[in-house]
């Protein structure tokens, strides 16, 4: 019959049809994809971490006199010495949790006995070459080794990625691709050509855009190099997006295209039966 012979390829096709149109191109999910290999490449130079207002630092010194420069360590937790004197360790300091200093609203450390020290604007280097000159140029101690370390830097990740939440900067460096790294990297679903870096600088928040498939995108970026508190925001891409609007009964779901194949074969096997083709017909 003419109806039959007719039904069957309009059947075919509508099943072609939900297939090419239920399959989309390939997600781009590779990074620096258009890197030269083999070339050198100029890059950046390493940002020294700037000290500012709420930031923690450990600040220990050290001297030939362990007594004397006892007092200008903070005392460890657990330890019953304000100072944290005892006859055990050079800089005086128990071992356990040492206490770190908060640069206050005004960018200043106040340390024992040796008084308010400005450190807003510095690196951790030039926090502890500044607290020696100052314990030289008041004769405190003669022979003076400062060590500052930061204490609880770090940055924040939301959105498709393998961790969120806020992480410990672990060095005085860090760029955007190890703290990617850092948060377990970006999920499949994460859109890698518009990944959002917020920073406040001198109280205002800048917001900046890094397309990670894009090499000089990456490395000339003024967030290439973290800093403290930066925000890093991956959102979703279209496909998660649209996952999210969309459930189970409705004709854009999932499971609604992977049906249709079987719905098409099922209708091709009831025509075929029913209405049965006569050859010459």
């Amino acid at each position: 019959m003419n109806l039959s012979r007719c039904l069957v390829p309009v059947v075919l096709g509508i099943c072609l049809f939900c297939l090419a149109t239920s399959c989309g191109a390939p997600e781009q999910v590779s990074y620096l994809q258009d890197l030269q290999r083999d070339i050198p490449m100029e890059v950046q130079q390493p940002q020294q971490l700037k000290l500012k207002p709420g930031d923690r630092l450990r600040i220990t010194v050290f001297s030939r006199d362990r007594e004397l420069s006892a007092l200008f360590n903070l005392s460890s937790i657990g330890s019953t010495n304000l100072y944290g004197a005892n006859s055990g360790g050079g800089s005086g300091v128990s071992g356990g949790q040492y206490l770190s200093y908060t640069v206050d609203p005004e960018g200043y450390v106040e340390i024992p006995t040796l008084g308010r020290v400005l450190v807003e604007g510095l690196t951790r280097l030039e926090v502890a070459e500044r607290v020696k000159d100052k314990l030289i140029e008041t004769q405190l101690l003669l022979d003076p080794t400062v060590i500052v370390d930061y204490a609880g830097l770090s940055f924040t990740v939301l959105g498709e990625v393998g961790r969120k939440g806020r992480i410990e900067i672990p060095t005085d460096q860090i760029t955007i691709l190890e703290a990617i790294a850092l948060a377990g990297d970006l999920t499949i679903e994460g859109q890698r050509e518009n990944v959002l870096v917020l920073r406040t600088e001198d109280g205002v928040q800048n917001a900046y855009t890094i397309d990670l498939t894009k090499t000089g995108s990456i490395y000339d970026s003024p967030v290439y190099y973290l800093q403290q508190n930066d925000l890093i925001y991956v959102e979703p891409n279209a496909k998660r997006r649209a996952q999210s609007d969309i459930n189970a009964t409705t004709f854009r779901s999932f499971g609604f295209w992977v049906s249709i194949p079987s719905l098409v074969i099922s209708l091709v096997t009831l025509v075929t039966r029913f209405i049965p083709i006569t050859p010459g017909n």
